[in-house]
């Protein structure tokens, strides 16, 4: 578990870590920046989904795992009728909040 928090930490400063060097690289710290957030993405993806193969049973990690679904079948649905604003204004603040929703489960996991 020290690893998984460890490693969601990291996941999570990387992107503040990176804009921290903007004096130094300008503008292109921004853009490194936010490509980073898609590893950070991709590194709580897979934390959820090792904690729900090991404790199948957890409702959080069951809930975890639905909102990430839907935040993708919602991007398809969205680019498959041409960016609808409503659904676009959803998927959004998703990422973030599902970010904040897995470090909550992970810190406070016992």
């Amino acid at each position: 578990m020290k690893t998984i928090k460890m490693l969601n930490t990291f996941a999570i400063a990387l992107p503040f870590a990176i804009l921290i060097t903007y004096p130094v690289i300008k503008e292109n710290a921004f853009l490194f920046a936010l490509l980073s957030t898609m590893l950070t993405g991709f590194l709580q993806f897979s934390i959820g989904v090792k904690m729900l193969v090991d404790n199948p049973q957890r409702l959080s990690l069951q809930i975890y795992m639905i909102g990430v679904v839907l935040f993708f079948l919602l991007w398809l649905v969205n680019h498959l009728i041409d960016y609808n604003d409503i659904i676009t204004y959803l998927l959004f603040p998703s990422p973030l909040m599902l970010a904040i929703y897995l470090s909550i489960i992970i810190y406070k996991k016992q």
